[in-house]
């Protein structure tokens, strides 16, 4: 944790002329306010305040007055700015409180915060390792996208990746977010990438998934590019997802899903964690997959994990325990959630996945046998029979199910919950009322 002398001495010795403070709003999008260099001081000892009533999720224009409280621990320069003609920026992410000094309950950070404080009375820590996929196009002449994919490229290939050069100063500039980048590659679609970086405690990691996807998109449009994290921007391509490593730990760092005489080394509250998020995967649909795109990567055919189950040999299975190298296990045991995608607030995501596996803990549900078939093989009738279900079809489906469980809900919070549930079923109802393209390409002859 940085002092607040500590945060002022950065500043000055990097000749930083304005702050950035940063908070999202309930789905995600980063939102700032911008104070001069010669108000942060204030701004740590007194927060900054602002109107909160035209920011998605955030309150009634009667209840607007709130303020923004720094994390000086998230103090970084923007690197891009450095040689900047408009002078050197640097970024703390806040914590947004009302007026009274209570927390803002429907602030996504807080909304994490407040399941890790769950957790921590129980002796817990949560880690997590999160790899977001995501594609590159290139612009037209007057700026736009134009869908063409940057490359041509394949998994890993190198002759024919031309992002190679573009992912190195992306990961140069993630470092100055201490965002310690571990692998970059090209992925399985053209134009599609990844960038991995360390794991790490869920709070520390939400934040950096912001600014990694902020830092991305920049160094994208510096270089007259367009990056999204769609999760399926190109018909009959792969779609980009999030996987997401999960362990609990105890306070001294002890890994507590390792069990040296467990099945895949899997202690038995990893097992009850596991069986909590397939007992409640349909509800975090609506969260790890908030967007009608969402569904349009989570079909059969495309690698995507549609089947409810858990297994090792495959990368089938909706939850995958990785295999490790001998002399790892105590260590890097851990379980993968497999469809989450790029879109989620990365603060609600790992809420509603402490939730679930906290009731799987808290209950001791039994975790079904895993299954270690090829399930992307599978047809709906055979995965039936063997009692496997599906995740959410569609974003209608998730809110649904959203609606009825009352664990997820919770984990979200009332008020927060019902904002959701509102603002998706208005999205559904608008992509309902639309004629897309392929309606007027199928039937405006034929009838």
């Amino acid at each position: 944790m940085l002092s607040k002398s500590e945060v002022l001495s950065l500043a000055k010795d990097a000749n930083v002329e304005y702050v950035n403070m940063q908070f999202t709003d309930l789905f995600g999008t980063l939102k700032a306010l911008t104070i001069p260099v010669s108000k942060l001081e204030e701004a740590i000892d007194n927060n900054v305040w602002f109107d909160g009533s035209s920011i998605d999720g955030f309150t009634r224009i009667s209840e607007s007055d709130m303020y923004l409280k720094p994390d000086l621990s998230t103090f970084a320069i923007l690197p891009w700015t450095r040689q900047s003609d408009h002078g050197v920026m640097a970024r703390i992410i806040c914590d947004v409180f009302m007026p009274e000094g209570t927390p803002f309950e429907g602030s996504p950070r807080y909304i994490l915060q407040r399941q890790l404080e769950r957790l921590e009375k129980l002796g817990y820590t949560f880690n997590v390792g999160p790899e977001l996929e995501f594609f590159i196009f290139n612009k037209d002449s007057e700026g736009n996208v134009d869908l063409t994919p940057h490359d041509n490229a394949g998994y890993f290939d190198q002759t024919t990746d031309l992002g190679v050069e573009l992912r190195k100063e992306m990961s140069n500039a993630l470092k100055s977010f201490n965002i310690d980048v571990e692998a970059l590659h090209h992925e399985v679609a053209p134009g599609q990438h990844e960038i991995g970086f360390k794991y790490g405690d869920a709070l520390s990691v939400a934040d950096k998934i912001i600014s990694y996807k902020d830092t991305l998109k920049f160094i994208a449009k510096r270089n007259n590019l367009h990056i999204t994290f769609m999760p399926k921007p190109v018909a009959g391509e792969n779609g980009s997802g999030m996987h997401v490593h999960q362990s609990i730990a105890d306070k001294d760092g002890k890994n507590l899903f390792y069990d040296a005489n467990g099945e895949y080394s899997l202690s038995d509250l990893a097992k009850y964690f596991i069986a909590g998020q397939l007992k409640h995967i349909k509800a975090m649909n609506a969260i790890i997959n908030p967007t009608i795109n969402s569904y349009k990567r989570l079909v059969v055919g495309y690698e995507a994990p549609v089947y409810v189950a858990w297994g090792q040999k495959n990368r089938s299975a909706l939850i995958r325990i990785p295999r490790l190298t001998k002399g790892s296990e105590a260590r890097a045991t851990r379980c993968e959630l497999r469809c989450p995608d790029p879109t989620t607030n990365p603060y609600l995501a790992f809420a509603v996945m402490i939730a679930a596996g906290l009731d799987g803990i808290e209950n001791k549900l039994p975790l079904a046998k895993p299954v270690e078939e090829n399930i992307f093989e599978f047809s709906v009738a055979k995965a039936a029979s063997k009692g496997i279900e599906t995740v959410a079809i569609n974003l209608y489906d998730a809110i649904q199910n959203f609606e009825k469980d009352e664990v997820i809900k919770s984990a979200i919070g009332e008020m927060t919950a019902e904002k959701i549930i509102n603002a998706k079923n208005q999205e559904w109802d608008n992509y309902r009322l639309h004629v897309s393209d392929w309606e007027l390409d199928n039937y405006l002859t034929k009838y």
